[in-house]
């Protein structure tokens, strides 16, 4: 959910694992080119140098919580510019915040990956009524010569990612009756096969394929009290190809070709905040949303599409995952947990807590709702915290280990009195593009 992001803006840390037929070095989506989380990049520093790197280049942006996309030597970014402060705090008469209008352009602007010279932009004239207007949520998904983006009042636009030039649109409200969520649109949209899937909303179209090429209507499905702020995503388990939509109400496995539900798993999370996609590990998912007692694990059958519950977290154990997409590695899940922003590591057969610490979230006091985006390359991690810094730092089930960090930006958002930068980074061409509400910036990261 990529403005003040806060646990109840629910729009960043949505992803999926649809594979993007682009070279390695890009990263052309949403936590990279196979959704996983993983930058599979080699050549890259061990630490920071003394005294940190400088900057390729910086340019300013607007206002956004979308992270960058990279691909075929072009970065792709979104923001929402206006001449109107609309960088809100936090509501003090509830964690929903304030819902304000906000008139301003939503913009798609494409750089040089090289050198940051804008190359094309495409804007639009657009109206929030959502709570945190600062910009959009989503980052832009690039396949096949095509971008798609999706803005925070639902306008789902296809261009040609080279000239910028304006292929075909949607508008969730008018085309399907969908509620503008109180925290805007925020579900990236996913590229399979032909086949563009995203969260929509309204009666019967929560989840909805259009042809990538024409924006026709392929099919739809499933309703639920909201759409939440969740990503598709397909995995393969029990022989079968499945779409997971996890909305306000449930986790559902679809058929991705038809839409035509296997399986729903109740989970609803407070506030509609089902926000995080859900983290596979071999037979096992683990998914939910605040407080930590809506977290869960399940398990996939083996010869259908089916689950079975394993465990549901209590308000002591496990974490309850917003703004930061968890990552499962060796039985463990690590993740930010909204309700003091302490990154953690879970035992996932058990959900028990192991460790959490507020280091690369907040630093050395927890505050609620701390934020860290985080990849892993090779055997360390790349954790970017909402303080701008950048940190490299090893994760196992006995403790966090810090290796190095350096600032790449000023925090520029508001939550909870504080200044914080909410966007995910992309980590490609060996090097780290980074934005804030005032610039996008890239460092390069190559091993000298």
């Amino acid at each position: 959910m990529h403005g003040s992001r806060t646990f109840s803006t629910g729009f960043l840390l949505i992803v999926g694992f649809a594979i993007v037929p682009l070279q390695a070095a890009d990263w052309p989506q949403w936590l990279g080119p196979n959704r996983d989380s993983v930058w599979p990049e080699t050549g890259i520093i061990e630490k920071f140098p003394e005294g940190g790197i400088k900057p390729e280049w910086r340019v300013k942006i607007a206002g956004g919580y979308s992270g960058p996309a990279v691909a075929d030597g072009r970065v792709y970014v979104t923001d929402f510019l206006t001449d109107a402060d609309v960088i809100a705090e936090r509501s003090p008469q509830g964690p929903q915040g304030p819902q304000i209008a906000a008139a301003g352009k939503e913009r798609l602007l494409c750089l040089d990956a090289k050198t940051g010279q804008e190359l094309w932009k495409h804007e639009d004239a657009r109206t929030y009524t959502i709570s945190y207007p600062a910009g959009p949520r989503c980052t832009p998904t690039v396949s096949g010569g095509k971008v798609y983006t999706v803005g925070a009042q639902g306008d789902l636009l296809c261009l040609d990612a080279a000239k910028g030039t304006l292929l075909w649109s949607k508008n969730f409200g008018k085309d399907y009756g969908a509620k503008t969520p109180l925290w805007g649109f925020s579900s990236h949209p996913l590229v399979d096969g032909q086949k563009l899937i995203c969260i929509v909303g309204g009666e019967g179209s929560v989840a909805v394929a259009f042809d990538k090429d024409t924006g026709k209507e392929l099919w739809k499905s499933l309703s639920a009290s909201q759409q939440g702020y969740s990503s598709p995503i397909v995995i393969e388990a029990g022989g079968k190809r499945q779409l997971l939509i996890f909305d306000s109400d449930s986790l559902n496995s679809l058929d991705p070709e038809t839409g035509t539900p296997y399986w729903s798993a109740p989970n609803s999370p407070d506030y509609g905040l089902s926000v995080m996609v859900p983290r596979r590990m071999g037979d096992y998912l683990f998914a939910g949303g605040p407080p930590r007692n809506k977290s869960f694990l399940l398990k996939l059958d083996s010869e259908k599409p089916a689950e079975s519950v394993v465990w549901h977290g209590t308000l002591e154990t496990s974490l309850a995952a917003v703004n930061t997409e968890p990552f499962l590695d060796a039985d463990t899940i690590y993740g930010v947990d909204a309700s003091k922003g302490l990154f953690c590591a879970v035992d996932m057969m058990t959900g028990k807590r192991l460790w959490d610490t507020s280091t690369p979230t907040t630093g050395e006091k927890a505050f609620n709702n701390g934020t860290a985006f985080f990849v892993k390359n090779g055997d360390r991690y790349f954790i970017f915290s909402e303080t701008g810094e950048l940190i490299i730092a090893k994760l196992t089930p006995k403790a966090y280990e810090e290796v190095s960090r350096m600032k790449l930006l000023e925090p520029t958002g508001l939550a909870f009195g504080r200044k914080v930068v909410w966007s995910h980074p992309a980590f490609a061409n060996q090097c780290v593009f980074a934005r804030n509400d005032a610039e996008i910036v890239c460092y390069s990261l190559k091993k000298p």
